[in-house]
């Protein structure tokens, strides 16, 4: 009985103020045809353009499906999937730029281009012409 209530209490810490590991799978892989485009099959077949960037947690790089909640920061706006990621976009500059892929060269993720992979995870690009360029490996 107590190794029970032990494995549940932990389960139950774990979850709590987890985000960072939480995503909806059902809502990560399938996208709407509205906020997601494909990519010239040609160049990137495993990404797509994500042309929504509200249904982008930007804290977790992860395509959530749905509209996230808005953080706006000197005059430009990022998403973030709960209270926590929130935070770390209004107070830490690093969380709101990545590295572009193909270039190396930072980017602000409020002005990139927006790719996800087949799991939901998304890349930043400085152009379109970068995405096009890409090739995982």
């Amino acid at each position: 009985m107590k190794i029970r209530f032990f494995a549940t209490a932990a389960l139950l810490v774990l979850g709590v103020g987890a985000c960072n590991a939480q995503v909806d799978s059902s809502s990560s892989r399938r996208a709407p045809s509205s906020s997601v485009r494909s990519a010239p099959a040609q160049k990137v077949s495993s990404l797509r353009e994500v042309t929504d960037s509200s249904q982008v947690c930007m804290v977790n790089d992860q395509f959530m499906g749905r509209p996230q909640i808005l953080v706006p920061v000197a005059g430009k706006n990022y998403y973030g999937c709960c209270e926590m990621c929130k935070g770390r976009l209004e107070q830490d500059v690093a969380v709101r730029t990545a590295s572009d892929p193909v270039t190396g060269r930072a980017v602000d993720k409020a002005t990139a281009v927006i790719a996800m992979t087949d799991v939901g995870r998304v890349l930043y690009f400085e152009s379109r012409a970068s995405l096009a360029a890409y090739r995982p490996m």
